[in-house]
């Protein structure tokens, strides 16, 4: 149960900060577009900070659960921010969910749900440095790089732009979990001088500045609902494979097992089809504003 709660509050938190960090985004200047100038930009505003002090939170919270709990718990769980950041979009925007609305939401995290479910990811732990940790880590990275090269070509079609910027940063999102997990392990292990001697905690910083950079780009670009789901749905995909793939976890493979993970997979693109069309998230400025200067909320 403390588990469960610690996700939930973490999940909490992310949701409430994110749709805080949109709000203020979208009236930083494009041209500081994926550049390290648009966090010095967005530090001068209030309700910015506010979003970064509940995601900073949300992020504790949620390291506190991986290491108290099993990823396939924990996950999924944390996948249900888009649920809060869809409540208070709602209450910002006057926007009614109806149907649609629900019905994507749920799909989401019905679809994170089932797929890791089915799956029963389990046991063992990660061996530092061996082949197949470097390997899985470089291409999670390579992709997440990949993906925000494209965005910052692909300036004429917003939602795309957004979406893949959302993709990137979860991705990285989900590496620095991995990672979170094994820090959780070595601190348990040695204390902060174990934890401080080893090189993963300074990853999950570079990683936490990286996707941070990619999520305010994609916030300052385009409404929420075009690059929070897709958030959303990469994380906790991109945290299990780094599970199976270096942390020494087991993924079910049985015919049951692969036809429930195939139609988590389907719910989870249907959920982000419909939260995609859906009008209760922040709007933002958009390509429409040729100019658009930072102010204060």
């Amino acid at each position: 149960m403390t588990v469960i709660l610690l996700a939930l509050g973490a999940a909490c938190c992310l949701g409430l900060g994110f749709v805080l960090q949109q709000e203020a985004a979208q009236y930083a200047p494009q041209k500081d577009y994926l550049s390290l100038r648009l966090l010095l930009d967005l530090v001068r505003m209030p309700r910015w900070l506010a979003g970064i002090a509940l995601m900073v939170t949300g992020m504790a919270l949620g390291a506190l659960a991986l290491g108290m709990g099993d990823i396939t718990l924990v996950e999924p769980l944390l996948a249900t921010n888009l649920l809060f950041a869809m409540a208070l979009a709602r209450r910002l925007s006057g926007q009614r969910l109806g149907r649609s609305g629900w019905a994507g939401l749920w799909l989401l995290a019905g679809g994170v749900t089932a797929f890791i479910v089915a799956g029963r990811p389990h046991g063992g732990a990660g061996e530092a440095g061996r082949p197949a940790q470097w390997l899985i880590m470089g291409l999670v990275l390579a992709t997440a790089l990949v993906l925000a090269a494209v965005a910052k070509r692909e300036r004429t079609h917003v939602s795309l732009e957004a979406a893949l910027l959302g993709v990137a940063a979860g991705l990285l999102y989900g590496l620095q979990d991995a990672l979170t997990r094994i820090s959780g392990e070595r601190f348990g292990q040695g204390g902060w001088r174990g934890l401080l001697s080893t090189w993963h905690p300074y990853a999950i910083v570079v990683l936490g500045v990286l996707a941070l950079v990619m999520v305010q780009s994609a916030f300052e670009t385009a409404p929420l609902r075009l690059s929070l789901p897709a958030l959303t749905a990469a994380q906790p995909l991109a945290g299990i494979a780094c599970g199976v793939g270096f942390l020494g976890d087991q993924l079910r493979v049985t015919t049951g097992a692969l036809a429930w993970e195939a139609a988590g997979i389907a719910a989870v693109v249907a959920g982000i089809v419909l939260i995609g069309s859906h009008p209760a998230m922040p709007p933002g400025a958009g390509k429409a504003d040729p100019v658009r200067e930072l102010q204060p909320r």
